[in-house]
């Protein structure tokens, strides 16, 4: 048969029953699985060509896919300084300090992972950093990547000296008196300043993307649906793959911004379809609202701070005519929608899509709602009633809010509408598909991180810690489900992804144990034996 690689010696996880096959090995040739079956009949059909691979046990489930990553960006993004460890302002200020005493005259800062919390009842101004950041260009990102901390330097070398009009939702924020925060909200008002900042070469780029691929690959993933197309992403996608260093497959969907035309619109619909054998470009991404932390989400009723009232698009009707156009063209959609509101105009606009029809090519597309942070019970249904795909980050639950509601997007939403924090089981119960992911690099990628906050929903840094919305956990097989059948339906492949069958692809990921019988908060420690992308080997642990 000329088998390029076999498994044995394994335990095959079904995750769409959560049951053992009774297999115990397969086989695999031109990147798809040719046979399953006991150990012997399977080493039967190696020749010397094939790589045979004994896990001694280890559990094989499809390759885990992450629903919503950001690759390029978040590997550029995570070169500057770490400050998702600090808890309040005293620790961020001994880091910046220490940080600053290793720079150069006019050297810039970056930093990135930035929780609003740390800033306690104060507002997220540069004030607060001032004594550490006098006279240093800094650019520090919130752990959101919606907003960014710029220091009194950077403004001024920016040329921002008072408030400006964008024309999406975005701002910089300002005093009563005019006068520049530091704060800026959203990509329009944060790329002002980043213009201005020094850039990694090219070759740095690709080397530092190609290391976090390599990353993930080794955490367990085979997958990814990357959520932007900025810049030369696709190019650097295409650079890896021409020289075999691609080791995740990987669909990415390109931005739909508020003030794109019709040819803007008609060349994402050209667009789909473009890429290699492992990456290709498949869904368009746009934006109904902003974030809960910063008061720029779209909600049916303001936040306790009177923030959040307006969408991300200034004319929303706008958003919902370009939908319409996508969905007459078969492309799909994975609107980022946060709030109630912007939750609410997304699915009424593909509910306006459908009903409008636009031709065969939109009967079977299947669109999204990315992150869904808080909505009521009559919105629940309407996803499995619509077949919108729900698509969720609970490490951003985990990590970013807390079980007594003292955290800055609890206080701003207020007890009742805190208490409705990423309903996932309901969601999954309702009959959505719920898809998981990280959001990389807001959150962690590895998946079986991933897996697990979706199942303790507690702080990844201390698991001691009370749950937030315990209720809302997901069942250890529906977690499963979330990286594996779930994004292969997310994204038309469920006849060839998500399962271990034979004549589906050979992208898979082999654990020391079950997933489904390991406890949950023992579960992102579970060591991954090896990973494989299109019948090749991306990560093999040294025990094997």
């Amino acid at each position: 048969m000329g088998c390029s690689l076999i498994i044995v010696s394994a335990r095959l996880l079904d995750p769409a029953t959560g049951a053992l096959l009774p297999q115990t090995a397969l086989a695999v040739s031109a990147g798809r699985i040719v046979a399953l079956g006991d150990d012997r009949e399977i080493r039967d059909l190696a020749d010397r060509s094939t790589t045979v691979v004994d896990v001694k046990g280890g559990v094989i489930v499809p390759g885990l896919v992450d629903g919503h990553i950001h690759p390029v960006s978040g590997a550029e993004l995570t070169q500057g300084l770490d400050l998702s460890a600090c808890t309040d302002l005293a620790s961020l200020r001994e880091l910046l300090a220490r940080a600053v005493g290793r720079l150069d005259r006019e050297e810039w800062l970056f930093g990135w992972g930035l929780d609003p919390n740390v800033f306690g009842d104060r507002p997220v101004e540069a004030a607060a950093l001032a004594p550490v950041l006098d006279g240093v260009p800094a650019l520090l990102q919130l752990f959101d990547a919606h907003s960014s901390l710029a220091s009194a330097r950077a403004l001024e070398l920016a040329g921002i000296d008072g408030p400006r009009t964008f024309e999406q939702a975005a701002e910089i924020v300002c005093d009563e008196q005019g006068r520049p925060t530091g704060l800026l909200l959203e990509d329009a008002a944060c790329e002002l300043v980043e213009r201005v900042a020094p850039q990694p070469s090219r070759a740095e780029r690709r080397d530092r993307l190609a290391a976090v691929l390599r990353e993930m690959a080794a955490s367990g993933l085979t997958g990814g649906h990357a959520m932007d197309a900025n810049g030369d992403s696709l190019a650097l996608y295409a650079e890896l793959e021409a020289a075999g260093d691609l080791p995740l497959r990987l669909r990415v969907a390109p931005w739909c911004q508020p003030g794109t035309d019709e040819a803007g619109v008609a060349a994402l619909i050209a667009q789909q379809g473009t890429g290699g054998d492992l990456w290709s470009v498949r869904g368009v991404k746009l934006f109904m609202d902003g974030t809960i932390d910063n008061g720029t989400a779209w909600l049916e009723h303001p936040d306790r701070l009177g923030e959040s009232v307006q969408a991300f698009w200034p004319d929303p009707e706008a958003y919902t005519r370009v939908v319409a156009r996508l969905h007459g063209a078969g492309v799909p959609t994975a609107t980022h929608a946060i709030g109630d509101a912007a939750v609410r105009h997304v699915l009424d606009a593909v509910e306006k899509a459908r009903a409008e029809g636009g031709g065969a090519a939109g009967d079977h597309v299947r669109h999204r709602v990315e992150h869904i942070e808080s909505v009521p019970d009559d919105t629940l249904r309407r996803f499995a009633a619509l077949g919108v795909v729900a698509s969720m980050q609970p490490t951003h639950c985990c990590d970013f809010t807390r079980a007594d509601h003292t955290d800055n997007w609890s206080r701003r939403l207020g007890e009742e509408r805190a208490s409705r924090a990423w309903r996932c089981r309901d969601l999954r119960d309702s009959g959505a598909t719920v898809v998981l992911g990280s959001d990389w690099p807001i959150a962690s990628f590895p998946p079986l991180g991933v897996m697990a906050g979706a199942r303790h929903r507690r702080p990844t840094r201390d698991l001691t810690q009370p749950p937030h919305g315990p209720d809302q956990a997901l069942e250890a097989l529906d977690a499963l489900q979330g990286l594996t059948t779930g994004p292969a339906f997310a994204a038309g492949q469920e006849h060839q992804e998500g399962r271990l069958a034979v004549g589906y692809r050979a992208d898979l990921t082999v654990l020391a144990d079950n997933p489904l019988t390991t406890p949950a908060t023992a579960l992102a420690d579970l060591p991954v034996l090896l990973t494989v992308l299109d019948g090749r080997i991306t990560h093999r642990a040294e025990a094997l």
